[in-house]
C-alpha cells in the first residue's frame, strides 16, 4: 500500500507495465471509478475494449473500496476482513494486468467512508485522479443502482467533476448497470454498448475474483448472462446485431454549466417509464 501520490486514502497504485506514475497517468483516456474490486470489469467493460491493445488509447481503473465487507463462503469462509482485502486487491491487480490497464488505483475506503454524505476525501481524490488530463470518456455506477455504496460512488464522482473547471472536464460520462439493470430506461435515452467483441478477454477478467466466485457469488456468469440477454431482449422486431450488450445512463450533462439536479434527472427518467407502461395498458384496454 502506498499514500505518497498525495491521496486522502491508503492507496494501492499499480502501473501493470512498469511504466512511470506521470508518465501513465497522462495517457489515460477512458477512466473507470467503481465501487469494488470487480466493478470494473463488469460496467467498464466498453472502455476496457476499446483500449485493449489500442496504442491511442488507454484504461485506467479506479476502486474506491476496500471490499472488507463482501459475502464469504466455501474456501474464504474463515478469512478475516483484512485477509479478504489483501486477497481483493491483489485480485484486481490481476484483473489490470489481463485488460492491459495503464494504471490501477485502489483508495482503500471503508464502504461506511464512501456512504457519508458529502465523502469529501473521496471527492478530493477523485478530483486529483480527474485531472489528470481531458477524459474522453469515464464509465461509473449509474443513480438507480440499488447498492448504497454504488450510489456513494456516482454522488462523490459527479461533485469532483463540478469542481472542476470547465475544460478539464470529462467529455463524456456514463452511468453503467451492476446492481441494477438499465432495461427500463427508454430506448431513446439509453447509451448502448456493443460488447460482444473478445469475449474471451471478458471471461478472463470476469473469472480473476475467485474470492467472489468460489466465496459465494457467480457474478462471472451473472454478468455475461444480463449482456446476453440485453442483446436478445433490446429489439422485439429485429434480428440480434450484437451477442452482448450493455446499457448506461449519459452522465454528460453533469459536465455542464448548468448540470441538472440530480433527483430531478433519475426522478425524470423514472416517470418516463411510469408512462410508457401505463400507456401501454391505456391503448390496449382503452382508457
Amino acid at each position: 500500500m502506498s499514500s505518497e501520490f498525495g491521496f486522502e486514502g491508503k492507496a494501492d497504485v499499480f502501473v501493470p507495465d512498469g511504466l512511470g506514475w506521470e508518465a501513465a497517468t497522462a495517457r489515460v483516456t477512458h477512466l473507470g471509478v467503481g465501487a469494488h474490486q470487480d466493478d470494473l470489469e463488469f460496467m467498464a467493460y466498453d472502455g476496457i475494449l476499446r483500449c485493449y491493445r489500442n496504442a491511442q488509447s488507454w484504461f485506467g481503473g479506479v476502486t474506491c473500496t476496500d471490499g472488507a465487507g463482501s459475502s464469504r463462503t466455501g474456501p474464504y469462509a474463515h478469512y478475516t476482513d483484512a485477509a479478504l482485502c489483501e486477497a481483493r486487491v491483489l485480485e484486481q491487480r490481476q484483473a489490470a494486468v489481463v485488460g492491459e490497464y495503464g494504471v490501477m488505483l485502489q483508495l482503500g475506503y471503508p464502504s461506511r467512508a464512501v456512504k457519508e454524505p458529502g465523502a469529501a476525501g473521496l471527492v478530493a481524490d477523485l478530483r486529483r485522479i480527474l485531472a489528470w488530463n481531458r477524459l474522453e470518456c469515464v464509465y461509473t455506477h449509474n443513480p438507480a443502482d440499488k447498492h448504497d455504496t454504488h450510489i456513494g460512488v456516482v454522488v462523490a464522482l459527479l461533485d469532483a467533476v463540478k469542481g472542476l473547471p470547465r475544460a478539464a472536464r470529462p467529455r463524456k460520462i456514463y452511468g453503467c448497470e451492476v446492481w441494477r439493470d438499465l432495461d427500463w430506461l427508454a430506448d431513446a435515452e439509453k447509451v448502448v454498448m456493443d460488447l460482444s467483441g473478445r469475449p474471451n478477454l471478458a471471461a478472463a477478467l470476469n473469472g480473476c475474483f475467485d474470492s467472489q466466485i468460489s466465496g459465494g457469488k457467480r457474478y462471472d456468469l451473472g454478468v455475461l448472462g444480463r449482456r446476453s440477454a440485453n442483446a436478445t431482449f433490446f429489439q422485439s422486431h429485429a434480428s440480434d446485431a450484437a451477442t452482448q450488450l450493455a446499457f448506461a445512463m449519459d452522465l454528460t450533462p453533469f459536465v455542464e454549466e448548468d448540470a441538472p439536479d440530480l433527483l430531478e434527472y433519475v426522478g425524470g427518467a423514472l416517470d418516463r417509464f411510469k408512462e410508457d407502461v401505463l400507456g401501454r395498458l391505456r391503448r390496449r384496454i382503452g382508457r
